[in-house]
């Protein structure tokens, strides 16, 4: 690891010197040779790796398969920028959270830890992603491609019109080391290609910069463009060419819960629903807001089984343990703060029906409020089936202790 990061440290320091650095005009760049066939480049690319030159490339107007291989190029750097970039994204963003959360402003969400690593995986793998993508974009742009270094002295030459139309072509370039020019012209005429031809780098000339980016004449005219540009649409589509503003999710025909409403008589905007009316998937309770005494025909419709005492378990553990206590015996955990309950073990609980229980859980009665909007109707059936089991342990017979 710590080789990978010398070299990209190496690579880094060589970039900054080769753009900074202006050469000498008309100094000899590279000796180009064009091939005719695929395969003609692809022995030459072999040659040339095999003579020891590093600094070549070679041009072609498709993707030729195996030149990676010929070439003996190496593994790209790009993977591991790609790599410690993306760990930097996910370690900034589990700091940050864990400043925010844990330190800077502590506040206590459903009964969560300050700092909750499920629920920061995803920033996490935003910010990972992100880092990532715009640390390895800037790398290929700045380091692998040489930009914003433009003036690369093969662009407008006969050799590079011919590598993307139809021809194939290899550049041995002056900086490499093993670099001879007339070794370089003998062997590049060994590999049967043609037109090998001298490149130069361009006389600039005189008042111009290499990089015209960094001119601050430029600069000043792309953004004094850029400003009359944004003037110029904003006035065009906003007073030119002005249409209405797309708001209708904004402004819509509607009424806001408790808000007043001109259209019905008597000014209210929420209304009850008709009358008659039932919501699809609703069953109606027939007894609703009749005393138990007028039960009769209600049987409990689930099954007694294992799961179903189970569930009514936990709903009663959740709804009705605080008033009348894990076992239905009255002493719920209220303390005083509401009127006690009487026993669901009495002989008057014990000999209702099924159906009376539930009339008094749909219903509520006296100081019980009713629990049909916040315990389902299966729920409630699960949780007489509990009450009973409470009921048959508090109230066991002789023959419950046999077994039969």
């Amino acid at each position: 690891m710590a080789i990978k990061i010398k070299e990209f440290i190496n690579r880094l320091k060589e970039y900054n010197t080769t753009w900074k650095t202006e050469p000498r005009s008309g100094q000899l760049h590279s000796i180009s040779v064009l091939f005719d066939t695929p395969d003609q480049i692809i022995e030459a690319a072999k040659a040339t790796a095999n003579a020891g030159y590093k600094k070549f490339d070679v041009f072609t107007p498709y993707p030729v398969h195996g030149m990676d291989e010929a070439m003996k190029m190496k593994e790209s750097k790009i993977g591991w920028i790609a790599l410690l970039a993306g760990i930097t994204g996910a370690i900034t963003a589990l700091l940050m959270i864990g400043w925010m959360g844990g330190i800077d402003y502590k506040n206590i969400i459903g009964g969560k830890p300050f700092f909750a690593l499920p629920g920061s995986i995803p920033i996490t793998f935003e910010l990972t992603v992100l880092f990532s993508a715009l640390v390895t974009t800037a790398a290929m742009v700045a380091l692998f491609n040489k930009l914003p270094w433009t003036s690369n002295p093969l662009h407008e030459t006969p050799f590079m019109k011919s590598v993307t139309s139809d021809k194939f072509g290899l550049v041995i370039e002056a900086a490499d080391k093993h670099f001879d020019e007339r070794n370089v012209e003998n062997f590049l005429g060994q590999l049967h290609g043609h037109s090998i031809e001298k490149v130069y780098y361009p006389i600039p000339d005189v008042g111009k910069t290499k990089t015209p980016v960094f001119d601050l004449k430029f600069m000043g005219v792309i953004a004094v463009t850029a400003i009359l540009t944004a003037i110029a649409s904003y006035a065009v589509l906003n007073k030119v060419l002005y249409t209405q503003p797309f708001n209708w999710m904004w402004e819509q025909p509607r009424l806001n819960p408790q808000a007043q409403s001109n259209f019905f008589g008597d000014g209210f905007g929420m209304r009850m629903p008709v009358e008659g009316t039932v919501a699809r998937g609703f069953i109606p309770y027939e007894y609703k807001g009749m005393p138990d005494s007028v039960i009769k025909l209600l049987a409990n419709p689930l099954a007694l089984t294992e799961e179903v005492i189970q569930r009514g378990k936990v709903k009663f553990d959740i709804f009705c343990s605080p008033c009348h206590g894990y076992y239905g015996q009255g002493d719920g955990r209220l303390k005083g703060q509401f009127p006690n309950p009487p026993t669901l073990h009495s002989e008057k609980v014990r000999n209702w029906q099924d159906g009376n229980i539930y009339n008094v859980i749909t219903n509520g009665q006296n100081v019980m409020p009713a629990y049909d909007k916040s315990v389902a109707r299966e729920d409630r059936w699960a949780i007489i089936h509990y009450i009973r089991v409470l009921q048959r342990s508090q109230n066991a017979k002789d023959t419950d202790l046999e077994g039969k």
